[in-house]
């Protein structure tokens, strides 16, 4: 799994006040949970950029002034108006316990249905997945090469290995759809 580095540095006054200086100054107040105790700290904005605006699952190195901690982006929050970043929080990962992640879909081999007309259509793109922090996946991979036009591989078709998918097994991952001008050339045919 990628790893990203967030530099922060530990917050001395909480509270909304403290929060809105450090936006004002392009920096994301965080918090760290996990351990023994939370940790309240800031990074500047342009360190989350590949973490929030990329479709990757990152594992992140938090280095807080001098201390680092491994960790995963548990929630963010944004402002409802220019979408930008307001708050952080990550979660502590530990060796040997398991974690929750949405790891991305990525679909493999060529569909028989889209070379006859159809459209393949990509309906879930991150499946929750739980597994320790070593096994944890880069990626899901889904082989669509056996879908014809009108099918669907679902979760349930999935083997995962060293982890387990949470997701319902009933959930669609993917789908071949007749278009409708080829949907009315099928009917004029039959």
């Amino acid at each position: 799994m990628k790893t990203l580095e967030i530099i922060g540095y530990k917050r001395a006054n909480l509270g909304k006040t403290e929060a809105k200086a450090l936006r004002n100054e392009a920096k994301v107040p965080c918090v760290l949970y996990g351990g023994g105790e939370q940790v309240h700290f800031s990074a500047d904005a342009y360190f989350f950029r590949d973490l929030i605006y990329t479709p990757n699952a990152y594992f992140v190195t938090l280095n807080i002034e001098g201390q680092e901690y491994k960790a995963i982006l548990q929630d963010s929050q944004y402002h409802p108006v220019s979408d930008n970043l307001l708050h952080a929080d990550f979660l502590l990962l530990q060796d040997g316990k398991e974690t929750k992640m949405d790891i991305p879909v990525e679909l493999t081999g060529n569909a028989p249905g889209v070379s006859v007309g159809g459209k393949l259509v990509l309906k879930t793109r991150k499946l929750r997945v739980q597994a320790t922090p070593e096994n944890m996946p880069e990626s899901i991979k889904v082989d669509v090469s056996h879908l014809e036009l009108g099918k669907t591989v679902k979760v349930e078709s999935l083997s995962p290995e060293n982890y387990e998918i949470l997701n319902n097994t009933s959930t669609s991952i993917a789908s071949i759809t007749i278009p409708r001008a080829l949907r009315s050339k099928m009917n004029e045919e039959a």
